[in-house]
């Protein structure tokens, strides 16, 4: 392929994407999603429905099928599950955030430990935390929980020193998708969630559903200054919080996340960071998200990252990305001394 038509090939993939867009915000404008929501229909009664002739729908249909928004089934159409998830968690795609990027990069705001975070920004990452399943069962793997450290966890610098029952405080735990899962991998891992009282409901919620909530133990509190006990748990969780604070909270949360961690026990962070890869468009867009959505928050250099966690006490300081995260989400560990 030459030069030139990988240029045309690139034009026309952003003219698709900005265009597809576009289709997604006509259908849920015109009510289709609504209407499809309630259930498979025809051609006919989704005219109907939108106040759009069947010519002209069907011209709003055929490419909303092609990206798998609406899927056909002979004469029916019916929204997908995507689609469905979309109308649950993301109803405007969004647009509530990214119409402000504009004028929220053009703010150039001065933050401290003070620095508020929108408390919608981790209502967004609870809500929509399970996507993150595939991610959190590989990184409980990595870490190696278990009653005993597998063969291939054996002498690996993620694996726990102690091979006995296991404390976790999952520290600002949103739905608690990833301690779940280490919980899940280890029958004898007992966990302890804080969070605001919302995210708690679904952290105990998807411990219930996957029948674990015996071992899980919530506690109301804002996760930067609820009292903590301390030198208590083998593990401590930081999962999707400490990008969105400015530098003086994560240094708060990382100091806070030491006390409550055993001599000898791990501080785990799971996060987004800046690699020496190129940053994929999800990757890319994740950062540009933080940043306008919060005052302080930003994803680090793994540089930066790792030098915070020495700061905050922690030593053998490792890391890997998660193969498995649509995202780019990675895994740092330090070692409570």
């Amino acid at each position: 392929m030459s030069a030139q038509d990988r240029t045309l090939d690139h034009y026309q993939e952003l003219m698709t994407i900005n265009a597809t867009s576009h289709v997604l915000r006509a259908g849920r404008e015109l009510g289709l999603f609504d209407a499809l929501l309630e259930g498979q229909k025809t051609i006919e009664v989704l005219s109907e429905k939108t106040g759009v002739s069947e010519a002209r729908l069907n011209l709003l249909l055929r490419p909303l099928t092609s990206v798998g928004i609406i899927e056909k089934y002979e004469d029916d159409f019916a929204i997908s599950s995507v689609a469905r998830l979309l109308c649950q968690y993301d109803s405007d795609l969004g647009d509530a955030l990214w119409n402000t990027t504009a004028s929220a990069l053009k703010n150039d705001r001065k933050t401290g430990a003070d620095t508020a975070v929108p408390q919608s920004r981790f209502d967004s990452i609870a809500a929509t935390q399970w996507v993150h399943t595939p991610a959190a069962m590989q990184a409980a793997e990595i870490l190696d929980f278990g009653p005993t450290p597998s063969e291939e966890g054996e002498g690996t610098v993620l694996v726990a020193n102690d091979s006995g029952p296991q404390t976790m405080l999952d520290l600002g735990c949103g739905s608690a998708v990833w301690s779940c899962a280490m919980a899940h991998r280890d029958p004898q891992l007992t966990v302890t969630l804080i969070d605001h009282l919302g995210a708690l409901e679904s952290a105990v919620a998807t411990a219930n559903s996957i029948e674990l909530g015996n071992r899980f133990e919530a506690i109301e509190g804002d996760p930067l200054t609820r009292e903590l006990p301390d030198k208590q748990f083998d593990h401590v969780l930081l999962a999707q919080r400490l990008n969105s604070y400015a530098p003086e909270q994560i240094q708060t949360m990382l100091q806070r996340a030491v006390s409550a961690t055993k001599s000898g026990g791990r501080v785990i962070v799971i996060d987004s960071f800046e690699g020496p890869h190129r940053p994929t468009l999800a990757e890319s867009i994740e950062a540009l998200r933080i940043g306008i959505e919060t005052e302080g928050g930003a994803v680090p250099p793994l540089k930066d990252a790792e030098e915070r966690m020495k700061e905050a006490g922690l030593e053998s300081i490792q890391f890997t990305f998660i193969a498995a995260s649509r995202m780019g989400l990675g895994l740092m560990t330090g070692f409570k001394p």
